[in-house]
């Protein structure tokens, strides 16, 4: 059984980088609906938004959930033109994060999505994401007002040394790894929170957005159902990157085809050397525990 009498996290810290500020939460005015979208990052998070776009508008084509589901702490656009136009949304809210649970204002009345996916799997998708930045990507991350700390770089490196530094620095160039998933794992038996994995949502889809919809309380219209899973799909939303993609994909080489890039796992088996990826699952258990560590390398989460 879930815990309903389990205290709720309180913000304790910020975190400021190239991407992220996120003081933007002690601002953001919840209402008792709303959802956040939670990840490390490249965990299959706007996967999930076209999930509830779907449901929320009951399949409709084009839903712009790169316009109506903003990264709340992203540092850019400016926090008031954030706000305001969350503020101005008649429909049902849903926002993403890349915050550990610490670092973000937590709504009891709130409904929480937290995806995990094995960090190999992460970073070959991240690799992609960074190596095929645009100049634009560069200079709105390092150049807006209001950066704290060191510009992110530009990639000068293949994709296993990429994946080395990221795991010898913990997350670097982008944030730590771990510390997001131990926090988000730590509060999974709340009632308003819910913890998928990726890989078991590629394993069955529809039955993932089924969960889903219930734990948001969204009743799924059966005729509608069979559009809304088409809609969820890799080729329609990689035929459809504009309306995903962030600012339709111009950050990336290639457009929002280069964001909706694969959507698969295990690419990282074929090239990752096996002591790497043994440092990897060792560090894994070392951070997360042995249950964490086997959910985070696929799922299978007991939430009876």
């Amino acid at each position: 059984m879930r815990a309903e009498n389990q205290s709720f996290p309180v913000k304790s810290r910020d975190i400021h980088n190239h991407h992220m500020d996120s003081t933007i939460w002690d601002a953001f005015r919840f209402r008792p609906d709303d959802v956040i979208i939670a990840t490390y990052g490249k965990s299959g998070t706007t996967w999930t938004q076209q999930i509830i776009g779907q449901l929320i508008f009951g399949g409709a084509d084009h839903v712009p959930v790169h316009e109506i589901s903003p990264w709340l702490d992203l540092r850019v656009p400016p926090k008031d033109v954030k706000l305001a136009a969350l503020e101005a949304q008649a429909n049902r809210r849903f926002v993403k994060t890349h915050l550990p649970v610490d670092a973000l204002v937590f709504s009891p009345e709130a409904k929480y999505i937290y995806l995990g996916r094995d960090g190999r799997d992460v970073m070959w998708s991240m690799y992609n994401h960074h190596s095929k930045a645009t100049d634009l990507w560069y200079q709105v991350l390092n150049d807006t007002p209001g950066r704290v700390g060191p510009a992110i770089e530009r990639v000068d490196c293949g994709v296993v040394e990429y994946f080395q530094a990221w795991l010898e620095k913990d997350g670097y160039p982008f944030w730590p790894f771990w510390e997001n998933i131990a926090s988000w794992w730590a509060v999974r038996d709340l009632p308003n929170v819910l913890l998928l994995h990726y890989d078991e949502m590629k394993r069955d889809m529809p039955g993932g957005i089924r969960r889903i919809a219930s734990f948001l309380d969204i009743p799924i219209d059966e005729a509608a159902f069979p559009k809304i899973v088409e809609h969820c799909s890799f080729d329609y939303m990689k035929a459809n990157a504009e309306d995903a993609a962030p600012l339709g994909g111009i950050l990336w080489e290639g457009g929002g085809r280069t964001f909706i890039h694969k959507g698969t796992n295990g690419r990282w088996r074929d090239e990752l050397p096996e002591a790497l990826s043994r440092i990897y699952e060792e560090r894994a258990l070392a951070e997360l525990g042995p249950d964490c560590a086997r959910w985070l390398q696929g799922g299978h989460e007991n939430h009876a």
